[in-house]
């Protein structure tokens, strides 16, 4: 019985030490194949290097282009590989200018071409199978039968009111008004959404839906210069304006209470005893937008159309006067009628006040300013009188006018 303990325990041990030698084994053989099983699998998830190509070069405009429109890209594309080296000069050796792009895939110029001129361009690129190719292309650009010039309102650096509509007037009948919206590039801070509006084949403007946010920011970019406007009307010289909003001045004129209430940036300041258009006479009804601002000012029937001699006539020097239409409606410093101003209408048809109400109206606006007439009787005041783009309601004015 002694020695059987001892035994027992051999035996234990024994048996143990064999299991642990197995799990030992057993381990270490799993621990020796993954790494043949990871490379198998690497092995096998590989993919082949793409093959090496040609670069293939396009110049656009192609060899032998006739008629290219001098306002648009000179434009050198590579496909599977990059452009190295670029020349493009007229027929008298004179270069044009360009960039190519960070991927070195695209050349584009950065100058317009000239009208009538034959232009070389010769592209040389390599692939990706490291050999060079080279590409050249001859072409002329269009010459005109007339050149489009335009004049814009407002002028670069100038500061507007809240109704001031963007307008463009052309020398010349333009065939493709798209052409002409899409050189013009209208740009505002804040976004604003407007839209453009033919008057007749030579004026377009653009105004925003609403009044114009106070402190708005516009670039205009009127990139007209060698455009196709159809018809052999190619656009001249482009032009460029940055142009401020400022306060919101908006004045409503009353012809029943014979009230002027002027607000600013919503804002009641002041309310302005005012006369308006007598019988006959009557101021027509709308919103109007101030196109320009006079001091010693002569007021002269003659420019609507009554002679200065005629019953009706006049031929008056005023302190203080803004237009409001082309039809001769103003609001301008009446002393003559002060006491009718507040009480009755008595003038020809312009907005009457003080000396001193319409210098003040005067010194805190400037043109673009809104001017509504209400209850004077008159007829309603025409869209293409002056600047009354407001007179075209939002739904009518994005159709386009005469496009």
């Amino acid at each position: 019985m002694a020695w059987g303990g001892p035994r027992r325990g051999l035996l234990v041990g024994g048996v143990l030490g064999l299991a642990v030698l197995m799990i030992t084994s057993c381990t270490s053989g799993e621990a020796e194949t993954a790494p043949k099983d990871d490379a198998s699998r690497s092995t096998s998830s590989a993919k082949p290097a793409p093959p090496k190509k040609p670069v293939k070069i396009t110049i656009t405009p192609g060899d032998k282009a006739v008629d290219v429109v001098p306002g648009g890209p000179v434009t050198i594309a590579a496909v599977d590989g990059k452009v190295t080296q670029v020349t493009l000069v007229n027929e008298a050796g004179e270069p044009v200018a360009g960039q190519l792009s960070p991927d070195g895939t695209t050349w584009q110029t950065t100058e317009p071409l000239g009208f009538g001129k034959t232009y070389t361009a010769t592209a040389t690129g390599a692939g990706t199978d490291g050999k060079p190719a080279t590409v050249t292309s001859v072409f002329s650009t269009a010459t005109p039968r007339v050149k489009a010039d335009v004049s814009m309102n407002p002028l670069d650096g100038q500061t507007v009111g809240v109704g001031q509509p963007l307008a463009f007037y052309f020398d010349v009948n333009i065939e493709n008004k798209a052409a002409v919206e899409q050189a013009i590039q209208i740009g505002t801070t804040p976004h604003t959404e407007g839209a453009f509006y033919w008057y007749d084949d030579s004026e377009v403007h653009w105004r925003p839906k609403e009044y114009w946010a106070a402190g708005t920011k516009i670039t205009v970019n009127a990139a007209i210069y060698g455009k196709d406007f159809g018809n052999g009307v190619f656009g001249n010289d482009s032009r460029l304006a940055n142009i401020t909003v400022g306060d919101a001045i908006v004045a409503t004129a009353d012809g029943a209470t014979h009230q002027m209430t002027v607000t600013i940036n919503g804002a009641v300041a002041r309310t302005i005893p005012i006369s308006m258009g007598k019988p006959g006479h009557e101021t027509p009804v709308g919103t109007y937008v101030v196109m320009s601002e006079h001091t010693n000012y002569t007021m002269d029937s003659s420019t609507y159309g009554v002679p200065t001699d005629a019953a009706e006539g006049y031929r008056t020097h005023v302190d203080v006067a803004s237009r409001m239409s082309n039809s001769g409606i103003f609001y301008h410093s009446a002393p003559w009628s002060v006491g009718d101003q507040g009480h009755r209408n008595v003038s020809h048809g312009c907005i009457n006040m003080t000396t001193e109400n319409a210098r003040w109206l005067q010194e805190i606006s400037q043109k673009g300013d809104v001017i509504t007439v209400q209850n004077s009787g008159g007829p309603v005041l025409e869209s293409w009188d002056g600047l009354g783009d407001w007179q075209i309601p939002w739904d009518q004015w994005v159709v386009g006018g005469k496009r």
